[in-house]
């Protein structure tokens, strides 16, 4: 007996679909996400690409309680630029069997795989680059899973009907192209064989390998090294300055309070208009609080910085960070140290410490590899951007060849 033909649904929002279909597609090992990062101890850090797997185990950014907060907060919203096409893949009686988060969008901004160039290019040459559809987790780039294919004998007819699916509301759309940013290895190589131009980019991620504590992975260190993030530490709690790591019920709306006025103040510095509302840090506060990090400094009485992490099974995903007051080392410490120090605690494989930052070599993080997949309407803006491309992975590739040259550990 044949299988019935799978159906492509489109929807507007994620409140158009039950958090427990959506989640047993993007977590499916752990569909819920309510249990706490294991305590495991890495016998040595992910090689290569493992360590963007496809069978990587829970990624906060990924689940329903997330993407939904995006949206109903007003963060990720039509006005705003992201408009919300989710595409699901279901059988003939509902059986969500993939999805993929995904929005038309009007800009190219709160995406960290930059494509102004190709928009200004192509607008000059009398084509309309907006709107395009975007697959993504909006003002994230943490890799992970963009096609969220549920496992089960029909998973490979799935994850193939999403992709064509991907193809078909472009089209429908009448938008420019496509772009799935930030999805694993092996997504990036199904993309690759369907036909879609690929991309490479660059990231810096710290590795557990197996450290007992801090001391430990520092010993692991040149000594140069060493000793400069010991001052660095020592720096940063100058001036009277103590930090608290908090998760779970000791984050309370004070705490978001303190550090929405940091994430403004420095966003709006740094990238003109800051991209998350005060609704959204309330909203994960209240959902998915055993899944935050929030690493806060307080001066004589005041909360004066703040960074935000996602505690995922496999990594902290560091995220967002501001200050009102400036102080020597205080954003390598909330940022980098008290992450790896977390992470060392709970067993965690990596930190990922978000985009860009060259700086973070000497910390102690290692470059990686990251992906993107671009598919295009347009034959003679695709001939383009592929020419482009091949020489862009070609220097990405040696880029992290040389700062692979340079990690701050011992050598031999």
């Amino acid at each position: 007996m044949s299988s019935s033909p799978l159906r492509l649904r489109t929807i507007r929002s994620l409140g158009d679909v039950e958090a427990a279909r959506w989640d047993a597609c993007a977590n499916p090992e752990n569909p819920d996400g309510a249990r706490q990062a294991t305590l495991r101890k890495p016998e040595a850090a992910p090689e290569g690409d493992e360590s963007l797997s496809q069978k990587e185990r829970f990624n906060p950014f990924l689940c329903h309680r997330f993407l939904s907060a995006l949206e109903t907060s007003g963060s990720a919203v039509r006005r705003e630029g992201w408009g919300p096409s989710h595409l699901l893949v279901e059988e003939e009686d509902g059986t969500l069997l993939a999805a993929a988060p995904a929005y038309l969008k009007s800009h190219s901004m709160g995406e960290y795989v930059f494509d102004h160039a190709w928009a200004d290019a192509f607008e000059r040459a009398g084509g309309r680059y907006y709107p395009k559809l975007q697959v993504a987790v909006p003002f994230t780039p943490a890799s992970g899973r963009r096609l969220l294919v549920a496992e089960g004998e029909r998973a490979d007819e799935a994850r193939s009907t999403l992709i064509a699916g991907l193809r078909a509301l472009r089209e429908n759309a009448r938008a420019s192209s496509t772009h799935v940013t930030f999805p694993t290895r092996t997504e990036w190589d199904a993309l690759g064989a369907a036909g879609w131009l690929q991309r490479t980019g660059r990231q810096f991620h710290f590795f557990n390998r197996g450290y007992a504590d801090f001391d430990a992975f520092l010993a692991a260190l040149a000594s140069r090294k060493r000793k400069n993030i010991r001052k660095e530490r020592e720096q940063a709690l100058g001036a009277g300055i103590e930090v608290f790591s908090l998760t779970g019920s000791d984050i309370t709306e004070a705490h978001w309070d303190a550090f929405f006025e940091f994430y403004m103040d420095t966003g709006a510095r740094k990238w003109g208009t800051p991209y998350l509302t005060r609704a959204f840090f309330s909203e994960i506060g209240a959902t998915m609080a055993e899944r935050i990090l929030l690493v806060m400094a307080r001066r004589a009485g005041r909360w004066i910085a703040g960074a935000i992490n996602f505690i995922g099974d496999d990594a902290l995903y560091g995220r967002n960070w501001g200050a009102i007051e400036e102080h020597p080392c205080l954003h390598f410490e909330l940022c980098y140290y008290r992450a790896i120090d977390f992470a060392l605690a709970r067993g965690i494989s990596r930190v990922e410490a978000g985009a860009q930052g060259e700086h973070k070599l000497a910390r102690g993080y290692e470059p990686v590899t990251t992906y993107s997949a671009h598919e295009f309407a347009d034959p003679r803006l695709a001939r383009a951007v592929a020419g482009f491309l091949e020489q862009e992975r070609d220097h990405v590739e040696a880029e992290i060849e040389i700062y692979g040259e340079h990690v701050p550990f011992k050598k031999g």
